[in-house]
């Protein structure tokens, strides 16, 4: 046989192959190095009332220690397609792991709020740019037969995180300083980087992913980086503040979310005129592979971000848990998302993402279903049950949408394209975040969202208003259905028949 036809024999049977040893290795520096900016976004919560009082600031001050990390994490994001092009993935990502640790280090030692605000934006714009870059790194080592498998790897973090987040955070508290939250992301950012410096490749240089082919890479769209990141940070900012008062009455809310929403509107102007050499490259969105993921990503980060805001206030306003025991209440979710996330890989990469997706849409609408049904003394072994099977939907769903969306791309194209992924998730989830906020604001009248301690016929009345706004999660899931069925069928490459050589004989 000929070396042509011993690879592509290759080819076709790689898709019954497990991942490589280099594979898993890589994967597992990703992990380590991702892991902290995703508990970062929520393990903070728990320490905000302990950081009100230690730096003596109102609870909506303190708050902006959540939203300046929550808006460098997003606003930096768009850049991290052109820094893997530019100067290398391995090069950027160990950079952004380093102002990630500088950042946290700054944080631990802050001594006033506005320091600790100004620390967490440098902390969040490293962590902004980690996870798209790490998955660049695995999506191009890993091909697109092996998308499923390794996109589950990738995954675990992205779905344990935000469930184990407040349980960590509340255990630093409770055994240490407010610091340690900072502090603890030293060893394990370090790690990181060694592991990175060690294992990760070195790749061909600068510029070897670039599509302009100018010397030492594509150059920076500055126009588009001026429109879409104030605009992402923008929009951002006026969804966070609709979400915590409750809609968009106050002028200074809806002048940001529209203001916001005018210059992404802009940017995707210019991407469409700029073409390829745009910081995010929207034609990809015209792939019917891509443009489907998409669309499943941003309906699922609504319904997944929201139902993640909805389900902790349920049982500390209905149940009147502490942060502790929500931690333990919500580890189910993580737990089946951890169960499906292997399998839905493998039944990606061999039946494709189309079917994997769709049955686990149907899974977590059943789970949600159960949600949308709750009331003041509904059965902890019920809710545990129902959030284990969010879980698993919610692991085979997010793993063959993303792989299929990589599956549509070159390896050239995969960077920049990781980067408008991450952009939708984050959108996505700012406006779940929002919107659910608002729906139950508007079903529980003036009492919800207080925690104060209702009885009686008021906590009938609010568990309800927490079922109907369970109801547009169910809902927003359902309807992701609708793209998911568009998702590619797995490709069937043709058998190849090796050809005798007359020096074969």
């Amino acid at each position: 046989m000929t070396a042509t036809a011993s690879r592509a024999a290759d080819t076709t049977t790689g898709r019954g192959e497990g991942l490589s040893r280099e594979i898993l290795v890589l994967a597992g520096v990703v992990i380590l190095g991702t892991i902290m900016t995703v508990l970062d976004l929520t393990v903070v919560n728990v320490a905000i009332p302990t950081l009100a009082s230690d730096l003596g600031a109102s609870i909506p001050a303190i708050q902006w220690v959540m939203t300046g990390y929550m808006l460098a994490f997003a606003t930096v994001i768009p850049l991290t397609g052109w820094a893997a092009e530019r100067f290398g993935a391995r090069r950027a990502w160990i950079f952004a792991l380093l102002l990630f640790l500088l950042g946290s280090v700054l944080a631990g030692a802050a001594w006033s709020l506005g320091s600790l605000i100004a620390f967490r934006v440098l902390q969040g714009l490293g962590a902004g740019m980690i996870l798209p870059i790490g998955q660049t790194i695995l999506a191009q080592a890993a091909g697109p037969q092996r998308m499923g498998r390794v996109m589950s790897v990738i995954g675990v973090p992205m779905l344990l995180a935000p469930v184990f987040g407040p349980l960590l955070g509340g255990a630093i508290i409770g055994a240490a300083s407010w610091r340690w939250i900072f502090f603890i992301n030293l060893p394990v950012g370090l790690a990181a980087v060694v592991a990175a410096l060690r294992l990760l490749p070195a790749g061909s240089g600068p510029g070897s992913g670039s599509r302009s082919g100018a010397p030492g890479g594509p150059r920076l769209d500055v126009r588009g980086l001026l429109l879409l990141s104030p605009g992402i940070a923008v929009f951002l900012y006026g969804m966070s503040e609709a979400s915590g008062h409750g809609g968009f009455g106050s002028p200074q809310t809806s002048v940001a979310v529209l203001a916001g929403l005018a210059l992404i509107g802009l940017f995707f102007w210019h991407a469409a005129v700029r073409g390829r050499q745009a910081l995010i490259d929207v034609s990809l969105l015209r792939r019917r592979g891509f443009g489907a993921a998409a669309a499943v990503n941003l309906l699922l980060m609504v319904a997944l971000f929201g139902s993640l805001i909805l389900i902790p206030l349920y049982y500390q306003q209905v149940r009147h848990e502490g942060a502790v025991a929500i931690g333990l209440l919500l580890a189910p979710q993580g737990l089946g998302a951890a169960l499906a996330l292997p399998l839905a890989g493998r039944l990606t990469d061999t039946f494709g993402a189309r079917g994997v997706a769709s049955a686990g849409m149907v899974l977590a609408v059943l789970g949600m279903l159960a949600y949308a049904q709750v009331g003041p003394w509904t059965s902890y072994l019920y809710l545990s049950a129902a959030l284990l099977v969010i879980g698993v939907g919610v692991g085979a769903t997010v793993v063959p949408s993303m792989a299929a969306a990589f599956q549509a791309l070159s390896r050239a194209e995969t960077p920049r394209a990781t980067g408008a992924l991450n952009v939708i998730q984050r959108l996505g989830g700012a406006i779940g975040t929002a919107l659910f906020a608002i729906v139950l604001s508007r079903q529980a009248g003036a009492g919800a969202g207080t925690g104060t301690g209702a009885h009686g016929a008021d906590v009938a009345a609010l568990a309800g208003a927490f079922g109907a706004t369970f109801w547009v999660a169910t809902g927003l899931i359902a309807l992701a259905v609708v793209p998911a069925l568009m998702l590619p069928r797995p490709r069937r490459e043709p058998a190849v028949t090796p050809r005798r050589d007359a020096g074969d004989n």
